[in-house]
């Protein structure tokens, strides 16, 4: 095999695909990606058996054949060749020879043979959404995934479409996040939950363009993604997923709207007095339109209060202020409605379309005293 690309070229090709490749793995062929030059193109695939990526390249093919080499130290040396032209071909059985300009590596690779190549999937069952809205999307639920626990749904996001609307939510049982999606065309019921590990690594690939768009399908097992020249598949996780609906009711004895940065800002000033104690809440003091946050620890002690629009009763409630956070974090719009029952049911933020809804735990003060 031999091949001659850009630097920029194959630097950019190796990152995509390397999402895909574990740092460590039970085999040492999965710690690998495959590079294939034939049928003239050149192709780059990473596949960790749960979730596989593949992109092509633009390059010349002057040998066709194909290898599995080494993916982090392959990629250190891809990321610090110099800028131009680089020639990567195979001589010796198990040895390749990477060139750049006065640089030169000889290293060592896997035959091909031995690696798991990513299935193709039927390309029957899609929706279309544009790489804007589905980036968004994901940023805005998918610090509401667990990282672990007894109930796997929980580890993955859930996928509704329903006819124009594509709705996803994230929960981990603390909180839960919701963001609806308006599709162009109209698509038969369907739901899937899809592995919260995967959209962490997808949203690195999209772009972001609101005038691109990607094509997601879907099997009974599998999700591919598919993003210009890159496709990405995974597996989905199986079984039931909560259902939220009955939990985001709109009924509240308080409401209050407020500046979403100003809010933020207070929150993250008075998590500093919190950081070492994860039990202490944040406690907020709704009065009549003024609202005030309370911190205390074995540090200190903190309040501040701000101007709000309220309607309804007063209220004293504590929020773990790392929660509080993350979902003000990835609201875009500059002031936010907040619901609230009781001192011991959750806290509800939604905008006026109900495009997300975000729902947040308490903490019991007397607990947390």
């Amino acid at each position: 095999m031999k091949i001659i690309c850009k630097k920029t070229d194959l630097a950019k090709a190796v990152q995509t695909v390397a999402k895909a490749v574990p740092a460590k793995a039970t085999t040492s062929i999965l710690e690998c990606l495959l590079l294939r030059a034939e049928k003239e193109e050149i192709t780059l695939t990473g596949n960790n058996l749960k979730l596989g990526i593949e992109t092509v390249m633009p390059g010349n093919i002057e040998e066709e054949g194909s290898i599995a080499i080494q993916a982090k130290v392959f990629g250190e040396i891809v990321r610090k060749l110099p800028e131009g032209d680089v020639v990567l071909e195979t001589g010796e059985k198990d040895q390749a020879t990477v060139r750049c300009k006065k640089t030169k590596y000889n290293l060592s690779v896997k035959s091909a043979e031995e690696y798991t190549c990513i299935p193709d999937m039927e390309r029957k069952n899609h929706v279309t959404i544009s790489e804007f809205d589905l980036k968004e999307a994901i940023r805005q639920t998918i610090f509401s995934v667990a990282d672990t626990s007894s109930k796997k749904a929980m580890t993955g996001e859930l996928w509704e479409i329903n006819g124009k609307e594509l709705k996803i939510v994230a929960l981990d049982g603390h909180r839960i996040s919701l963001r609806k999606i308006k599709l162009k065309k109209e698509y038969e019921p369907r739901k899937v939950i899809v592995p919260g590990k995967t959209l962490a690594e997808i949203i690195k690939i999209i772009g972001g363009d609101p005038e691109k768009e990607i094509a997601v399908y879907f099997t009974e097992n599998h999700i591919q993604f598919e993003i210009e020249n890159t496709r990405a598949i995974s597996r989905l996780i199986e079984g039931e997923y909560l259902k939220v609906e009955q939990l985001l009711s709109k009924d509240y004895g308080t409401k209050i709207k407020v500046q979403k940065k100003e809010l933020q800002e207070c929150i993250d000033r008075a998590g500093l007095l919190l950081k070492d104690d994860a039990k202490k809440p944040i406690i907020l003091n709704i009065e009549e339109n003024i609202l005030s946050l309370e911190a205390v620890s074995n540090m200190g002690s903190m309040n501040e209060s701000m101007f709000v629009v309220k309607e309804g009763e007063k209220l004293r409630i504590g929020f773990n202020p790392k929660f509080l956070l993350e979902m003000l974090r990835v609201i875009d719009d500059e002031e936010v409605f907040m619901y609230f029952t009781s001192a011991k049911t959750p806290c509800t933020v939604r905008d006026e379309k109900d495009s997300y809804v975000y729902l947040v735990l308490p903490v019991n003060l007397s607990a947390a005293a």
